[in-house]
């Protein structure tokens, strides 16, 4: 799933790869999708994308969006996107194809959900859209430990540690997965609740988040993820899918898995009581 690291490492991939393309011809809904979001018609995307040229691509917390002249693309945390130098690679099944001139394609896939949106620019007033572009980013200076701090109140006082940094899009792009190893440094349990840590254990929790998103993204994403070219993140998580049930790498207790708020989370009982 897309979140901070990996938005931002493919967006610099394609404003390396595709910036500059010319679009020869858009399919968009090839293979239906009950959980892949559309903005408007797909039907009409080739109409009003064919032809445009690729402009530069923008983080959007854990969205991404690309600039094609008077209009935009945007993809959602369950898109994903993949580039092929050759349209024979191209997979039969897919969401959204977007062929190139130079006979290269941006092709867009969704598993579990997704959205794909093609607009004309400014027209997209989707609530979630206009956070993600508007949010601070946790890897920007002005993300300081007073605007942290400004996000827990009463009412965030009684989320646990999950529920306040990944939901109601507190931190856009930070979600389930990213948590995991930030948690995992703070020494914080997920199910802690936020008013139950001491001022120096938010403090630790904010260096924790600052500095593992951080290296997330130097590394070009997790290793749980791909890239545009297929290729697996270079940051080695150390609470996964990956890590599950294998020995702490601080204390050598066994690493566990456990459902919480729909989710997986990852721990150590011993580290992360």
């Amino acid at each position: 799933m897309l979140e901070l690291p990996e938005s931002s490492t493919i967006v610099k991939q394609l404003n390396q790869t595709l910036k500059g393309k010319t679009i020869e011809m858009v399919k968009a809904n090839q293979s239906p999708h009950s959980f892949a979001w559309y903005f408007g018609d797909p039907k009409e995307y080739d109409n009003l994308l064919a032809g445009k040229q690729i402009g530069e691509a923008y983080v959007r917390s854990g969205m991404i969006e690309i600039e094609v002249q008077d209009c935009r693309l945007l993809f959602g945390d369950g898109a994903t996107l993949r580039y092929y130098d050759d349209l024979k690679k191209v997979p039969a099944k897919h969401q959204l194809l977007v062929e190139f001139d130079d006979e290269t394609a941006l092709v867009v896939t969704v598993q579990m959900y997704g959205g794909i949106w093609a607009y004309k620019e400014g027209t997209n007033d989707n609530p979630y859209y206009l956070v993600a572009k508007n949010a601070i980013s946790p890897l920007s200076g002005a993300f300081d430990f007073g605007y942290f701090s400004s996000l827990r109140n009463e009412k965030t006082g009684k989320l646990s540690l999950k529920a306040f940094l990944a939901t109601e899009q507190r931190i856009p792009g930070l979600g389930n997965g990213v948590l995991q190893d930030i948690l995992f440094f703070a020494k914080l349990n997920p199910k802690r609740k936020v008013d139950t840590l001491t001022e120096e254990e938010f403090r630790t929790l904010f260096q924790s988040l600052k500095a593992v998103i951080a290296q997330m993204t130097d590394g070009g994403g997790r290793d749980t993820e791909r890239d545009l070219f297929g290729n697996n993140g270079g940051y080695m998580t150390y609470l996964s899918k990956k890590t599950a049930w294998t020995p702490c790498p601080v204390c050598g207790y066994e690493l566990h898995k456990g459902n919480y708020m729909g989710g997986t989370i990852y721990y150590c009982e011993k580290c992360q009581k």
